[in-house]
Formats: C-alpha cells, structure tokens, sequence
C-alpha cells in the first residue's frame, strides 16, 4: 500500500512540474507572438500557439477573473505558477508523512 501511495505522489508531482513547464512556454510565447520576433502566418507556430492556449487558458481563466486589471501586464500565470509550488509542498511534506503513517 505504501508503494501505491507514493507512485500517486509521484505521478501528481510530475503532472505538475509538466504543466509548470507547459505555463511558462506558454508564458514565453506569447511575448514572441505579441513583439512579432515569430512568425504568426506560420502553420506550425499557430498550431504550436493553439496548442499552449488550450492547455493553458483553463487554468488562467478563473484566476483572470479575480485579479485587477493592470493594463497590459497579466500575473495570471505568475499567480498558476505560485499555486503549483504550494501543492507540491503540500504533497513533498505534511500529506505523505501522514499517509505513509496510517499505511504502516
């Protein structure tokens, strides 16, 4: 039971370092797309963008919604990022503890 316990951990952990990396790509390219250093009528980069909009915008989407309007600037994903850290932290120390307690 307690290799099962932390196989999940292990499994959440990385889904979110994945999607940690996932927000920042997207993070990144949209400042390219917006200053034009990438080529928007390229079919690959569209796609590419299409696709870090998609797996992206679920997330920021109600996060947009609670946070100011500060002109130009979106935190949105600062504030995603900030929320992944703490799950992580709360899986790497006070839950696994516990758990791997009640299993033993």
């Amino acid at each position: 039971m307690l290799g099962i316990l932390q196989a999940i951990f292990l499994i959440i952990n990385m889904a979110l370092t994945l999607y940690w990396y996932v927000i920042i790509a997207s993070a990144i390219f949209s400042w390219l797309y917006a200053f034009n250093v990438i080529n928007s009528n390229n079919q690959f980069v569209n796609q590419m963008g299409l696709f870090l909009y998609n797996a992206t915008e679920p997330a920021l989407r109600p996060i947009r919604r609670y946070l100011p309007n500060l002109g130009g600037l979106d935190i949105s994903p600062i504030v995603l990022l900030l929320i992944i850290v703490f799950i992580q932290a709360i899986i790497r120390n006070p839950i696994a503890p516990f758990f791997y307690s009640l299993v033993a």
